[in-house]
C-alpha cells in the first residue's frame, strides 16, 4: 500500500498521519463528552489537551529516537521526519501523564478524575492509529503460517499492529462499559486503562521483530511490566482507602 494518500500544493499527506490524526480528534471528541456528563468544565479539558497532544508527540518521537539512536545518531535529520513513522506510544503516554499532572496541580483539579475523562478515547485512538503502521509496513511480528498472516517482502507475519488495534477497541468498550456500571473510585478507569494495554503490549511485543531494544530487554515489555505494576498498586491503594473512609 502506497504510504501517501494524496498531495498537497506538493506535499505528501501520509496515510501515517491520517490515522493518528484521526485517532486523536475522536478521542478528543470523547473526552469532551464524557466532561460534559460528568460536570466538568469542557475548557478545562480543552487547555489541557492543547498542552498534552503536542507533549505526547514529541514524547513518542524522543522515546523512539532514543531507543533507535544506533540509526539517528547517524541520520541526525531523519530526527524530525515524523511523517515517515517512528513514534513509540509508551513515550506518548509518559509524556502526556506528566503533562497532566503538572497541569492539574496548576489548575487545582483532580488528576485521576481528568484522567478517568481521557483513558477511553486514549485507548480509542491507540486502535485506529495503530493502522498507520499497516501502511508503513511496520509493527509486524515473526513468520507464522496462520491464516490471517500478512505478507511483508514476501514473507507471512503475525499482524501484531492487528492484534493489538482489536484488543484495544475491546478495552475502549469494556472502559465504557466500566465507567458507568461499575467505578466507584476516580481513576479507576485510568488504571485499567493502563493495566490492560500493558498487559496485552507485552504479550504481542514477544511476536514484534522491531522491537526497541535495551541490551537483550524488549523496552515495550520492561514498560509495561512497570505499567501492570503501578496500575495494581494505585488500584489496591485507592479500593483500601475507599474502605476504610466507609
Amino acid at each position: 500500500m502506497n504510504p501517501v494518500a494524496f498531495k498537497i500544493f506538493g506535499i505528501d499527506i501520509m496515510w501515517y498521519g491520517i490515522f493518528i490524526s484521526t485517532g486523536v480528534i475522536i478521542g478528543t471528541i470523547l473526552a469532551l463528552r464524557e466532561a460534559d456528563r460528568l460536570g466538568i468544565e469542557e475548557d478545562t479539558v480543552i487547555d489541557l489537551l492543547l498542552y498534552a497532544i503536542p507533549a505526547a508527540l514529541i514524547g513518542a518521537r524522543i522515546y523512539y529516537v532514543v531507543f533507535s539512536w544506533d540509526y539517528y545518531g547517524k541520520n541526525l535529520k531523519q530526527i524530525f521526519n515524523f511523517r515517515g513513522g517512528g513514534l513509540a506510544i509508551h513515550g506518548s503516554i509518559i509524556a502526556a501523564t506528566i503533562v497532566a499532572i503538572i497541569f492539574t496541580r496548576v489548575k487545582d483539579v483532580d488528576f485521576w478524575q481528568i484522567a478517568d475523562v481521557c483513558a477511553p478515547g486514549l485507548i480509542l485512538g491507540q486502535a485506529i492509529g495503530r493502522w498507520g503502521n499497516y501502511v508503513n509496513q511496520e509493527a509486524y511480528g515473526v513468520p507464522t503460517d496462520l491464516p490471517w498472516g500478512i505478507m511483508i517482502d514476501g514473507v507471512k507475519v503475525h499482524p501484531t499492529f492487528l492484534y493489538e488495534s482489536i484488543w484495544n477497541f475491546a478495552v475502549f468498550i469494556f472502559l465504557l462499559w466500566y465507567r458507568r456500571n461499575r467505578a466507584e473510585v476516580s481513576g479507576e478507569v485510568f488504571l485499567l486503562y493502563l493495566m490492560l494495554y500493558s498487559a496485552i503490549r507485552f504479550l504481542i511485543e514477544g511476536l514484534r521483530i522491531d522491537s526497541l531494544m535495551l541490551g537483550p530487554i524488549r523496552v515495550a515489555q520492561l514498560v509495561s511490566v512497570l505499567g501492570v505494576v503501578l496500575s495494581l498498586y494505585y488500584l489496591r491503594k485507592k479500593r483500601m482507602k475507599k474502605d476504610v473512609e466507609k
